[in-house]
């Protein structure tokens, strides 16, 4: 079955450009024109991906990520103005998997899609690799992409998920932030080391009970991130 995508983007000619490509590839693509048309749908279908523009009547994109937030961990793909670099802090603050610049090449686009969706697929066909690990009070389960605090679930991105993931199993092993960059989001990734920043800073304050005075993730200053057991 073709992966389901959903276009957000109030130019018309950018949406139809994007879905004829993404269809010539065998996906299925629905496509929005507004924040809040994109918000119903999202929360009618699942998708495995979400390309968001920043810029959108109604709801801008920010508010959109945001709110898909609250239910889903679907990725999300903010599209947005070039050159802009608070666009993309905020777009990775509000929730954002990742960013593409205007104006794109449709094959950038492409490649960025499939590699999300090779490393969602690779953790969903792997369930015998499951593991399971309790530290205090986190629960993190590979299998079901799930993580508890005191029993209660934490709704993490999948981004925030894989940095966690990648930490709690190589517990005290300090990763720089180039080493988390290229583990996690990939080699051929155009962003920054910011983005590490913006992620760990999010995920202390989803699982920390004090994000400044972090129990799990820590920092050894001027070297990187490691996860305490």
């Amino acid at each position: 079955m073709g992966k389901r995508v959903l276009v957000v983007d109030d130019e018309k000619l950018i949406v139809k450009g994007i879905r004829f490509s993404l269809e010539q590839d065998g996906m299925e693509v629905d496509c929005a024109y507004d924040g809040e048309e994109a918000l119903n749908m999202a929360k009618e279908k699942e998708y495995d991906i979400v390309l968001l523009d920043v810029m959108l009547p109604k709801l801008n994109g920010f508010e959109v990520c945001q709110q898909i937030r609250e239910f889903s961990s679907m990725p999300i793909v903010m599209l947005t103005a070039k050159g802009d670099d608070m666009d993309k802090i905020l777009g990775l603050e509000y929730g954002a998997d990742d960013y593409i610049t205007k104006p794109f090449n449709i094959l950038e686009v492409k490649a960025r899609i499939k590699a999300i969706m090779r490393r969602t697929n690779k953790k969903e066909k792997a369930p015998e690799n499951s593991k399971i690990a309790v530290v205090g009070e986190l629960k993190l389960d590979c299998e079901s992409r799930r993580v508890y605090i005191n029993g209660k679930e934490i709704n993490l991105t999948a981004k925030e998920f894989d940095v966690l993931e990648l930490l709690v199993f190589n517990p005290n092993k300090v990763y720089s932030r180039e080493n988390l960059l290229n583990i996690v989001w990939g080699y051929d990734y155009p962003g920054d080391v910011r983005t590490v920043d913006v992620h760990i800073r999010r995920l202390r304050e989803k699982i920390e009970v004090n994000p400044s005075e972090p129990k799990y993730v820590h920092t050894k200053w001027g070297v990187g991130y490691y996860f305490q057991d």
